[in-house]
């Protein structure tokens, strides 16, 4: 096993050293070709300048013209050039050199020939040294076209060979490393998804091998140890669901207590949250008040035939109402439905408490308002009818005229107008003063009837109250209170009447208040639309966003109907 682990690596390092070596050989080849191929262009081109200056020595020598000295010079500059004697060197083929040689020889020649009195004979022979320089400028040609293509050659065989290892290390490390490792990518995923039912399978004997097998033996004991482990933690998971669920059940349900106003909804919230516990279906919650009907909230489905458990809701000795619930499976903790129970008991006390206090605000307020115009307007209606009564009974003993006439008249209309006022202003008074004890409409409306009840003895007054005093707040109360009080003392006064019946109950979502007499009734067209006590009728009716309508004719009594939507003033 660790000598196939060796070939493993030995394999990639080899190819990798193969690969470096043909690039560094094609590499330094190219290099020293290219360095060598620098003065190859100079060479080939002071070669064909060297055809040129032969031509203008033959020139210069058939026009006898005399400065044909800086030529020859010129043409020795160009034969002895660098390019030129780069071509003595070792890697330049014998045969170029060798033809170098012999055209230095045949220009020394031609030389000392130009340099001769016999310069003619230079035009006779510089055609075969012009063309001696031609197959050397050629020869020149064909060794640097030779090296770029020997350059070609060796870079395209090279680059093959790489490529071609290259291929080989690519596809034999995908095979025995690659492949292998997304093979253990995947099978951690599936890990990773509670998954450990792998068996990766093993071809090999080397690294990735020890690795696959020793992943499959961790993958099994993982598997058995997480099999064990997510039973006993499914078991304490589930006693601590239940139990954070009552807790957050019962977090949720006091904070419906720190709310400012405790409503309806504050109940229904807290019902919600204990018909989502497991192990209760339904439950009731029945708020009893004296004088009224029995506020009930129900969550869920809850019918006569099912078996029902219940349990009363009691605070400092005082039952407030009961609860009541539907059981199911599992059982629910009793501990828990005492807390339920002590929570909706808090809040029906705190819910009394806020309405008994808004109420004691607002009779605080009327009773001030009482107290001012007793203390104001009520004492000068009082001096009015002082002052006037003593005008009377001066004018009464003084001889009657025409004039007194016409002022006992006016003393006598300003007397009845005083009475109405300082009338009218006692009830007002009456009103303000009205009291709401105990948090409770029902009990301020039956305390207020039986008062109506004793002023009068011929009349028999009915009260039927179907309205809650939680889904009335302080001023829909008083409002109310204040309107059948005035509608009731209209019947005693003015109608003449046996029995008043007096009901309040919801209709849909509409508070619904009525009062009805069997007395003489009016003709509504003879209605003033300026009468006092109608007009006050009206402005609460607004206050509420209600309709006050009246409907009466002769002989057939007269009913007052308010209505007006079920919201908050």
């Amino acid at each position: 096993m660790h000598t196939k682990n060796q070939s493993v690596t030995k394999t990639i390092a080899l190819s990798l050293l193969f690969i470096l070596l043909f690039s560094v050989a094609t590499t330094g080849f190219a290099i020293f070709t290219l360095a060598s191929s620098l003065d190859d262009a100079e060479a080939v081109n002071v070669s064909g300048s060297m055809r040129m200056q032969s031509y203008r020595l033959a020139y210069d020598i058939r026009s006898e013209l005399p400065d044909y000295l800086p030529h020859v010079e010129m043409f020795e500059q160009s034969i002895f050039s660098p390019s030129m004697k780069a071509l003595n060197h070792w890697s330049v083929p014998s045969d170029i050199t060798e033809d170098y040689q012999s055209l230095i020889k045949r220009w020394f020649a031609l030389k000392s020939v130009i340099l001769s009195d016999n310069q003619k004979q230079y035009l006779a022979l510089v055609e075969g040294f012009v063309d001696q320089i031609d197959d050397f400028v050629f020869k020149l040609q064909q060794y640097s076209e030779l090296k770029l293509i020997k350059l070609a050659w060796i870079g395209g065989i090279g680059l093959g060979v790489i490529f071609l290892i290259s291929v080989f290390v690519v596809r034999f490390i995908r095979k025995e490393i690659v492949s292998p490792l997304n093979a253990l990518v995947l099978a951690s995923e599936q890990i990773q998804s509670r998954s450990f039912d792998i068996e990766l399978s093993v071809n090999s004997h080397n690294e990735m091998g020890i690795l696959t097998r020793t992943f499959n033996n961790m993958a099994s004991d993982l598997g058995k140890l997480y099999r064990g482990l997510e039973h006993v933690v499914n078991e304490k998971t589930q006693r601590l669901q239940i139990a954070n669920q009552s807790l957050e059940v019962l977090y949720r349900s006091s904070q419906q207590l720190t709310a400012s106003l405790i409503t309806a909804e504050n109940f229904q919230a807290i019902l919600e949250n204990m018909v989502s516990l497991e192990g209760i279906k339904a439950a009731r919650l029945k708020i009893a008040t004296p004088e009224e009907r029995p506020l009930i909230f129900t969550q869920g489905d809850i019918q006569p035939s099912d078996e029902i458990q219940s349990k009363a809701l009691v605070l400092d000795d005082v039952q407030l109402g009961t609860l009541f619930w539907k059981p199911g499976l599992p059982c629910p903790d009793p501990e828990l439905i005492d807390n339920f129970v002590q929570i909706l008991s808090r809040a029906i006390y705190y819910n009394h408490a806020q309405q008994q206090a808004s109420q004691l605000l607002l009779m605080e307020e009327r009773t001030t308002i009482a107290r001012e115009l007793h203390d104001s307007l009520a004492q000068s209606l009082s001096y009015l009818k002082i002052q006037v009564a003593l005008l009377k009974k001066q004018l009464s003993s003084c001889p009657s005229t025409e004039t007194s006439a016409q002022t006992e008249q006016v003393i006598a209309e300003l007397d009845t107008g005083i009475s109405s006022a300082y009338i009218q202003l006692r009830e007002l008074l009456t009103t303000f003063r009205l009291s709401l004890k105990e948090g409770s409409f029902g009990a301020a409306l039956s305390e207020m009837v039986q008062q109506l009840d004793q002023r009068s003895s011929s009349v028999s007054i009915v009260c039927q109250n179907q309205l809650s005093s939680m889904e009335l707040d302080a001023h829909q109360q008083v409002h109310l209170l204040q309107l059948i009080r005035e509608a009731t003392l209209n019947a005693i006064k003015h109608a003449q009447a046996t029995k008043i019946d007096i009901n309040c109950y919801e209709q849909d979502d509409l508070i619904v208040m009525s009062v009805k007499d069997n007395g003489i009734g009016f003709d509504e067209l003879e209605l003033k639309q300026d009468h006092y006590g109608m007009s006050i009728m009206q402005e609460r009716a607004s206050r509420l966003n209600g309709q006050l309508k009246v409907t009466s004719s002769a002989d057939h009594g007269c009913e007052i109907v308010l209505t007006y939507p079920r919201v908050k003033e």
